[in-house]
């Protein structure tokens, strides 16, 4: 296997695709002080193998709102899949369908709900960015409806866009402004570039029926500061609640309080979340603000994690600590910026034999009992 890790397909990443690309994916805000701990600190996590227990062999099958994955692992929602890789969002819906894990579609990405409603037959999650007009809101949700969408995660973590020191010098735009030093690294990435030429140049596709027709891309950001409002409340959550037929989850979640009233809105879920340390610099990493979370309302709303999980490993780590299921963002895209078409397939591969190999080597049956194993400080 040419890349066998997760950190190989970074590398070659790397390698592949523009800078402006790769810092877009790869970097938090501010200081990275939250991206690097996200994963550091999931890192500290041990485990304990029991190894004269009777074991038989071991399943990645989770259920989750009614349905039997294969894994206990999804695909992150990620803006401006494309930019990174033409036909990234496809090509991780294919790999999701094909693996039988869920795919979270955002509202910033490159793909619309429908092209990925087809590719998925319907077996795909909608992230929500909250629009400040209610019609608009209502017609995402009446598409992600007419689409089959499964599960509608309403993003919370986003009150105000996070400072990101690479993104502004690298003049980040869809499409990519032609700066001297941006035209420079596109020329040194030919594969990218002509790829990115076949395809055509990314668009925001979910929010392109809604954008003034003739505007200039260069007034894209002012549309979305206008558009889209993060800052969300009770007020706001409820008439989606009441309008959503389907599974509802609240995604981003940091603190027991907003658990609490998640519970109390009648979400389903929460995914723990800080936005892969690109929001809150100073915030907590993924794993610790999930504790207490887990400790109070395990039972009560199904708990899931994403941010700075890397690796199986990782899965495990967090799975032992009390999520009930886990997502990935970055680990997938860097596949697909690797390899391209085969880049989804490859990285859910690498996580299944990963995880596969944690659970036989600690004589773990089913990923639910992850939590038996898991080495607490005081011990």
């Amino acid at each position: 296997m040419k890349y066998p890790a997760i950190e190989n397909l970074r590398q070659r990443a790397k390698e592949r695709i523009p800078r402006f690309a790769f810092e877009y994916l790869d970097g938090g805000c501010n200081e990275d002080v939250n991206l690097h701990k996200n994963t550091s600190e999931i890192r500290e996590i041990e485990l304990k193998p029991y190894y004269l227990r009777g074991h038989n062999a071991s399943s990645l099958k989770t259920e989750l709102f009614g349905k039997t994955y294969d894994a206990p692992f999804g695909i992150a929602p990620i803006g401006l899949q494309g930019l990174m890789w033409p036909g990234a969002p496809e090509i991780l819906a294919k790999a999701a369908v094909q693996h039988n894990i869920p795919f979270v579609l955002s509202t910033v990405t490159t793909a619309s709900i429908e092209t990925i409603g087809k590719i998925t037959d319907g077996r795909f999650w909608f992230q929500l960015y909250h629009p400040t007009e209610n019609a608009l809101r209502d017609d995402l949700l009446d598409r992600a409806e007419a689409a089959g969408c499964e599960v509608l995660c309403v993003l919370c973590d986003v009150p105000t866009f996070g400072y990101r020191p690479r993104d502004i010098r690298n003049g980040l735009a869809m499409p990519p402004k032609m700066t001297l030093s941006n035209m420079i690294q596109i020329l040194g990435k030919p594969n990218w570039a002509l790829r990115t030429l076949f395809h055509g140049q990314p668009e925001f596709a979910n929010l392109k029926k809604y954008m003034p027709k003739g505007m200039d891309m260069g007034q894209l950001g002012q549309y979305m500061n206008q558009t889209f409002s993060g800052r969300l409340s009770e007020a706001k959550i409820a008439p989606i609640r009441d309008r959503w037929k389907g599974k509802l989850v609240l995604k981003g979640v940091a603190s027991a309080e907003d658990t609490e009233m998640a519970i109390r809105l009648g979400f389903d879920g929460i995914i723990v979340s800080n936005h892969g340390g690109r929001q809150l610099d100073a915030g907590q990493s993924s794993i610790k603000s999930m504790a207490p979370i887990v400790e109070n309302h395990t039972g009560k709303i199904k708990i899931m994690l994403d941010s700075g999980i890397r690796s199986g490993v990782d899965v495990a780590r967090s799975l032992a600590s009390g999520a009930e299921f886990t997502f990935l963002g970055r680990s997938f895209m860097y596949g697909v910026a690797a390899m391209g078409a085969a880049g989804g397939d490859h990285v859910a591969s690498i996580l299944k034999k990963q995880l596969q190999q944690v659970l036989e080597q600690v004589c773990c049956e089913r990923v639910g009992d992850l939590t038996n194993h898991l080495i607490k400080p005081s011990e």
